[in-house]
């Protein structure tokens, strides 16, 4: 089986939010650092399709589970 490399600003687009790099640094700039008892789909600033769609890459390992690892990382950084 083939693995599918998405790009960060892919997954932003996937997530109905702005995909420029301004945008993407604003966003993890709000927002971060993630607490570290926040699993990253229950962070309050989702919507509950967007909390879904993390939840499920990252159960099911899909393809964007390397790229929703790679935000939740940026998350946990402090700005």
């Amino acid at each position: 089986m083939e693995s599918t490399f998405h790009q960060f600003s892919e997954l932003f687009a996937q997530l109905g939010l702005p995909s420029d790099e301004a945008s993407i640094r604003g966003f993890i700039g709000t927002h971060a650092p993630l607490p570290d008892d926040t699993e990253l789909a229950e962070a309050p600033f989702w919507t509950p399709a967007q909390a879904t769609l993390l939840r499920d890459e990252l159960l099911d390992d899909a393809d964007w589970a390397e790229v929703v690892d790679q935000l939740n990382l940026a998350l946990r950084q402090p700005t």
